[in-house]
């Protein structure tokens, strides 16, 4: 399931209250996405870490009162009692926590009570794991506690969906153009026990903030092999050299008609991506002009791009018209 319909399906569980398991590599963004559908929803965010938790934290520390013993609840577990509004609570890491932790979360997952004590009628639970063949100290999630999640939710990269992540976080448009052109570096995660990255949507997003932050130039490539791999690094800085040679994007939107088109494959994505980035409203007709002079493929992949960027740009007669004359590849 590509993140776009996690969050879907995550939104229609938490407002039906259906507990569901997230489960995907490591740096994939379950956790992140279950922060922005709770944003979206307008829930609240109770963020639990089984993996470091004692079986009490979701039973209840026992106390003797009045003569009798009780489990007293206390912390988040007392949240989950007494949330007055509508709240996710969240068991990131779930397959990594002993077996004892995993089963005293049964009872909140299912019965809803803890303790003796009900669990708020606001509160959904979604929990989170890595696979085991991921080598993240998964020992795996107890029969009985799977089968309390109304659904198992499996996530896996998408480039579409992390490119548009990456642009409203504002990150490099050279490194979508790049992810684009070299998909596989977006899912290139083999876990490792030597101290050294590999590609996958976190690590690569990682990479941009450090492009973002205009390191030195002879410090670059070990910055980037440190945050997602040599690989990465060589062929990303490579690429960004074919980047810095393409036309520029301003010459062409002021030449829609006349520019030039580049006959090699990397300068042309390279040159799409960024004639997405820069566009406006009120230049987003060159670029549809100049995107009619390219191949369709191509084409789409430069209007696609911009209007991912900027939605509004849908609504201009420009794209209606390059739409219409596109109609057979974008069905």
């Amino acid at each position: 399931m590509r993140p776009s319909s996690l969050k879907k399906a995550l939104a229609l569980a938490v407002t039906n209250r259906f507990p569901v398991l997230v489960v995907g590599p490591p740096g994939v963004g379950k956790s992140d996405i279950v922060s922005q559908v709770a944003q979206d929803q307008g829930f609240d965010l109770i963020l639990t870490h089984p993996v470091i938790s004692d079986p009490t934290d979701y039973k209840g520390m026992p106390f003797v009162v009045d003569g009798r013993a009780e489990f007293l609840p206390f912390g988040d577990l007392r949240g989950l009692i007494e949330a007055a509004r509508p709240t996710i609570c969240f068991m990131d890491d779930l397959g990594q926590a002993p077996a004892a932790v995993q089963a005293a979360a049964m009872q909140l997952l299912l019965a809803r009570r803890v303790g003796g004590h009900a669990v708020s009628g606001h509160m959904t639970f979604v929990a989170a794991t890595n696979r085991r063949q991921d080598r993240a100290g998964v020992q795996g999630v107890l029969e009985p506690v799977k089968s309390r999640f109304v659904s198992i939710l499996t996530l896996e990269p998408d480039v579409d969906d992390w490119c548009a992540w990456a642009a409203s976080r504002g990150l490099p448009h050279e490194l979508t153009a790049f992810v684009r052109f070299k998909p596989e570096f977006l899912t290139a995660f083999e876990p490792s026990p030597d101290m050294a990255n590999s590609p996958s949507p976190r690590t690569v997003a990682h990479a941009g903030a450090l492009l973002a932050a205009s390191p030195p130039e002879d410090i670059v490539f070990d910055l980037l092999a440190g945050a997602a791999g040599h690989a990465f690094a060589h062929e990303f800085l490579a690429f960004s050299r074919v980047y810095g040679l393409i036309p520029d994007a301003d010459a062409v939107l002021a030449d829609p008609a006349g520019a030039a088109v580049p006959g090699e494959i990397s300068a042309l994505y390279a040159l799409c991506l960024s004639l997405a980035a820069r566009v406006r409203p009120e230049t987003f007709a060159a670029l549809a002009a100049y995107a009619g002079r390219l191949p369709a493929e191509f084409s789409v992949l430069m209007v696609r791009e911009a209007v991912q960027r900027a939605p509004a740009l849908a609504d201009l007669p420009a794209f209606s018209d390059w739409a219409a004359a596109h109609a057979e590849v974008l069905v």
